[in-house]
């Protein structure tokens, strides 16, 4: 009898992780299984990408992961990368408000304040504003259990002005977002359960906080709480597909329609050929996973599920060129201003092995929920805007020596109100009709490389049961 087979579709970071621990789980557990990766593009990594040039290393997609969270740093170190994972250094952020720079508040954690002294004195908000979000301390918890979006659920605690002003700017950053659309249960569940638990949103911050550790008096600059790849992070892409059985990626070949065939699955693909599976991970997007499940009606969901384009321009000044600095690492821009950019990082002081000695390299975004036209302009038309919109609040006298503009189009899933209700139905129905197809990746629960990288990990785990419970045996 042949070996079972596992075909996964999709090689961004979840696809990857899926193929790479299922290959490792076999090889250790002594499995019958073939597990074959199909990409439609004529690369791995997904949004992942990297640009290394003349000394710098540019990050077209994400630039780092949370180091909280394990999965990804664990992942980097079985692939072989432990040498280079870097911290980020640890500096001030600013908000954009009303057209001027404020410092982020000391204390505050995702815009929530858990320190007074800090937030009583931050230019941020008007003392009315203030007022209004200490009623956070005596409002009671919110009932009903129900989803809610995460600007109704700040806006109750602590007002306007400080979902306005500090919180809208941090969290539809993440998202790309309306955060008066983005679901509170699928973005920030832990916001919801810490109200629960202490009634004070405020209070409960500042309980559930670990202590910062006390200055040593060094000099040396503090670790920050990302970590990336001192190389890029398509070298982790290349490290992982490096670990994948010889023969067992194909690149360039897209999934048409897949439909079931009595125990197995029928793959057709776009160069004519046919694959069969006795099981299959798909790590696509949601609208492509739609696609090829056309013939499912409970796919349609996905139909109506938004997604959000964005573009971040990259942009290398020697240091000479920038005349007005900031003490800081970056900054993101609330809504009230009249600027196209959303946030800026000074890439040059946040990861400072990204650029050589002497040079500023400055990273930007632009595009979010209802702000996406920009997204669609030439590169020339995007440079000028973002030139403009940094230059009211630093001097920059040179054009950038290059830059580099990536667009994402339609790459950002929006977790609205009902995300996570629509995608557990969607998976219910996928396991009674669809035995042993299984979704993961990014428009489902997560956003991050860890959560992805964590959704993999799930699938393996399914895959494994799925096939030991089903009629053919795995060991031969």
């Amino acid at each position: 009898m042949s070996n079972q087979k596992v075909i996964v579709i999709g090689g961004g970071i979840t696809g990857l992780t899926t193929a790479y621990y299922l290959q490792k789980e076999a090889r250790e557990q002594g499995l019958d299984i073939d597990c074959i990766l199909l990409e439609a593009s004529h690369r791995l990594g997904g949004k992942i990408q990297t640009v290394v040039r003349d000394g710098y290393v540019i990050e077209r997609g994400p630039d780092s992961f949370l180091a909280r969270k394990k999965s990804a740093s664990r992942l980097a170190v079985e692939v072989g990368l432990r040498d280079k994972l870097v911290n980020n250094t640890a500096g001030k952020s600013y908000v954009l408000v009303n057209g001027k720079l404020h410092p982020m508040p000391g204390g505050s954690i995702m815009g929530i304040p858990t320190q007074v002294g800090p937030f009583i004195t931050t230019g941020l908000f008007t003392p009315i504003g203030k007022l209004r979000a200490a009623m956070d301390f005596v409002l009671p918890r919110t009932s009903g259990g129900k989803d809610q979006s995460l600007g109704q659920f700040f806006r109750r605690r602590l007002g306007d002005e400080v979902v306005e002003n500090l919180i809208e700017p941090l969290l539809s950053g993440i998202y790309a977002g309306d955060i008066d659309q983005l679901s509170l249960m699928s973005t920030f569940p832990q916001f919801y359960e810490v109200e629960q638990k202490y009634r004070s949103l405020i209070l409960g911050m500042k309980q559930t906080t670990p202590s910062r550790p006390k200055s040593t008096g060094q000099t040396k600059s503090p670790k920050g709480q990302f970590l990336t790849i001192s190389t890029g992070l398509q070298s982790f892409v290349d490290a992982i597909e490096s670990k994948l059985e010889p023969g067992s990626v194909y690149k360039g070949i897209k999934v048409e329609g897949i439909e079931k065939k009595d125990n197995q699955y029928l793959l057709r693909l776009n160069n004519g050929e046919e694959f069969n599976a006795d099981s299959v991970v798909v790590a696509t997007p949601h609208h492509v996973t739609q696609s090829m499940f056309a013939q499912y009606s409970f796919f349609d969901s996905f139909k109506e599920m938004p997604s959000t384009s964005v573009a971040t321009i990259a942009m290398a000044f020697p240091e000479e060129a920038v005349k007005e600095d900031i003490d800081g690492t970056g900054f993101v821009v609330s809504r009230n201003n009249d600027y196209i950019i959303t946030a800026v990082t000074w890439t040059h002081k946040k990861w400072p092995h990204s650029t050589p000695k002497g040079k500023v390299l400055l990273r930007c975004y632009v595009g979010k929920a209802g702000d996406e036209a920009i997204v669609d302009q030439s590169d020339e038309e995007i440079i000028k805007v973002v030139l403009d919109d940094l230059n009211k609040t630093m001097d920059i006298t040179a054009i950038p020596e290059f830059s580099i503009v990536t667009r994402w189009k339609d790459a950002m899933p929006q977790y609205t109100v009902g995300h996570k209700d629509r995608v557990t139905l969607v998976k219910n129905n996928v396991a009674e009709h669809l035995p042993g197809v299984f979704l993961v990746g990014s428009s489902y629960d997560g956003l991050g490389l860890p959560d992805c990288i964590d959704q993999g990990e799930v699938a393996v785990a399914q895959v494994l049961s799925y096939l030991k419970e089903s009629k053919m045996p795995i060991n031969v």
